[in-house]
């Protein structure tokens, strides 16, 4: 059995850690030189926000949104990221960290366990510990496992 843990929006949660009083507002997090939108907070993309728009295009397309704008941090995202590996290497016999934001996981010998509530154990911890939101997919296979996570 694998599973994939998925920080949502990643960037723009590990903005929120430091700025709870941005919780439900729109976010961008733009490029290293600031050129254009890298990354968007669920607000940001009802709004239509769309990666890799041009920073000052933001305020043109958009005059009456209050939206939080950060420059790219990625020592931040790198630090709470690797938290985030770090309680998950306590919790399963294997792991591969895919990218600075997805990490799949390997269950064998965790059959006897209640995998579903493992899951919702391990996002109650990150979420506790970290205070950022993931998705986790858990299926027979590393693809399926990714598809699931879509649908946590």
């Amino acid at each position: 059995m694998y599973g994939i843990i998925d920080c949502d929006n990643c960037y723009c949660s590990a903005e929120k850690v430091f700025r709870p009083d941005l919780e439900g507002k729109p976010i961008v997090v733009l490029s290293n030189n600031d050129g254009c939108v890298v990354a968007r907070s669920n607000e940001a993309k009802k709004l239509g926000i769309k990666a890799g728009t041009p920073y000052f295009q933001l305020a043109q397309q958009f005059p009456n949104e209050k939206i939080a704008v950060f420059s790219s941090n990625y020592e931040l995202y790198g630090e709470l990221t690797g938290r985030i590996v770090s309680l998950i290497s306590k919790e399963v016999p294997a792991y591969f960290r895919y990218s600075i934001d997805e990490c799949f996981v390997y269950l064998d010998g965790m059959e006897n366990l209640d995998l579903k509530k493992w899951g919702e154990d391990l996002h109650k911890k990150i979420k506790q510990y970290v205070g950022m939101p993931v998705s986790i997919g858990l299926a027979p296979n590393k693809t399926l496992a990714k598809m699931a996570s879509h649908f946590a």
